[in-house]
């Protein structure tokens, strides 16, 4: 028997919205905003865009803030078929001029988006206000408004990636990608993912709507008949799960280390957590230790994901796979999604390696990205044969779970000998003196380049250099011992939410011994 046709991109999202109208569907600064008032914010920026020669094909930039009326504005080019750009906050002028440089039609921004340095990138674009130009039309919208108009292979996405190594790149997702997609295609769902959905009741939105993870939750949400709760700024954590009674926030792991910082100081358990259903920790490895504690503190809502802006949400680490498989599961990413395929391979021929063995990890799902906007020869680099290689060290164990050993990038070439800053980071995060560890290379007169250790201490003590450094040389071999091991408070944090390596490359070689 066929299956059913799955409706393309966005049109799950606006039946949905359409089946429950009254159910609130944002909940910004207080304020209920219910499905029926978003799909009329859509229509109105489908006219709106419409009339500037928006369509198939078309496309759009979009700097706005995280407000129910830049979704709107977001689902609406969509609907329209054109492709869009998010222009997350805070790119410096030399990105946002190559990217708008980049066959850009239309820019839309919202009033607070709306910089000198946004409208000196813009040139002579075609740009549209989105309060002014979109959304002052008193018309409401008709259903031939609210229509998914996207060709199958046309780029619907393209989403920028951090840029922490240079120039972001421009991952290219089409229709048809974003139709398979199993945070916005309820048929795609698995028990695991449905089961994560039904957390998802009151979901914190907050960041940044052009992130490709926080964009793919908050389908999750939506789609589940959630409500997305967008505070007033600025968020206090872990208070804010508490005041807005939040069942279901992403997080980064700096944000998670924080939180349980903060509940080891609230002895008398004033902050009320009992709201929370699912915390889905992600953007760099977690250390064992801390998900452990997690657990113990915040209960059995603890989640972990794997994936990149290029890939979507790839695997997912359960409270359920921390209780039944307690031995294995911690230190895991989990378990691949329902089909999404996971190769292990040699970084240098790309050839499987052996059951258990660690190498590149390579993935296929319907949902990846195309390419690389106007890169091909990063596309070619990264593209193998419907596989996306992610760049990342792992392997999988027995039952499936994969565990993550570094990047292949992310080495240091000390006396000729590659090693990965992974592999160093894990093993001193495995004394029991150590909380967060992170390493770094720096230029050396003498061995070429040089290993730096970064090391934030547990609540009980100060470590020793000189025991790490023992650690270190006895689970990795005395080459592998970094040249050295600063004690500091807390990791420097980047604007993506992740450790900021850059910031810790900065500090090499000067004196931190008073922290």
């Amino acid at each position: 028997m066929n299956q059913p046709a799955e409706s393309p991109f966005p049109q799950p999202l606006v039946d949905a919205f359409r089946r429950q109208p009254d159910v609130p569907a944002f909940e910004h600064r207080g304020r209920a905003v219910p499905r029926r008032e978003v799909l009329d914010l859509t229509g109105r920026c489908v006219r709106g865009l419409r009339a500037a020669g928006v369509g198939p094909g078309s496309s759009v930039a979009v700097a706005a803030g995280v407000t129910p009326e830049a979704f709107a504005l977001h689902i609406a080019a969509h609907l329209l078929g054109a492709r869009l750009t998010g222009l997350r906050p805070g790119l410096p002028p030399g990105h946002l001029a190559r990217t708008l440089a980049g066959g850009i039609d239309v820019l839309v921004h919202d009033e607070p988006s709306g910089s000198p340095e946004l409208l000196a990138a813009a040139g002579r674009l075609v740009r549209l206000g989105l309060e002014k130009d979109l959304l002052s039309t008193p018309e409401p919208a008709s259903p031939d408004d609210l229509v998914a108009r996207g060709r199958p292979d046309d780029i619907a996405l393209i989403t920028l990636t951090s840029g922490s190594t240079g120039q972001p790149k421009r991952c290219a997702h089409t229709y048809r990608g974003l139709t398979a997609s199993w945070s916005w295609q309820p048929a795609r769902r698995s028990p695991r993912t449905t089961a994560l959905a039904a957390a998802y009741a009151r979901f914190l939105l907050f960041g940044t709507l052009t992130s490709a993870v926080i964009f793919e939750h908050l389908g999750l949400c939506l789609l589940g008949g959630g409500t997305a709760v967008i505070p007033d700024p600025p968020l206090s954590f872990p208070e804010v799960f508490a005041r807005h009674r939040i069942t279901a926030c992403l997080l980064t792991v700096p944000r998670l280390h924080h939180i349980l910082n903060t509940l080891r100081t609230d002895t008398d358990n004033t902050i009320d957590l009992t709201s929370l259903r699912a915390l889905l920790v992600a953007g760099s490895p977690l250390a064992p230790h801390r998900l452990a504690e997690a657990a113990e503190r915040l209960g059995p809502v603890v989640h972990q994901g794997y994936g990149q802006t290029e890939t979507g949400m790839l695997t997912l680490l359960t409270p359920d796979d921390l209780a039944r498989r307690p031995d294995t599961a911690y230190g895991t990413v989990g378990r691949p999604l329902d089909g999404v395929d996971i190769s292990v391979r040699d970084p240098a021929d790309g050839q499987p390696v052996p059951d258990g063995a660690a190498g590149e990890i390579w993935v296929r799902s319907a949902g990846v990205l195309a390419g690389y906007h106007q890169d091909e020869a990063e596309t070619r680099a990264v593209l193998r044969d419907g596989w996306v290689r992610t760049r990342d060290l792992g392997r999988l164990d027995e039952h499936g779970f994969l565990r993550l050993t570094g990047r292949t990038r992310d080495v240091i070439i000390v006396n000729a000998v590659l090693h990965y800053a992974g592999a160093i980071e894990q093993a001193l995060a495995r004394h029991p003196d150590v909380d967060q560890a992170y390493v770094v290379g720096a230029p050396d007169e003498r061995t070429g380049e040089a290993a730096h250790a970064f090391v934030v201490p547990t609540a009980e003590r100060r470590p020793d250099p000189a025991a790490l450094r023992a650690h270190v040389a006895a689970e990795l071999g005395p080459a592998s011992v970094p040249a050295t091991i600063t004690v500091i408070r807390e990791v420097p944090v980047a604007a993506s939410g992740k450790p900021d390596k850059k910031a810790l490359l900065a500090r090499v070689g000067t004196d931190l011994a008073a922290e």
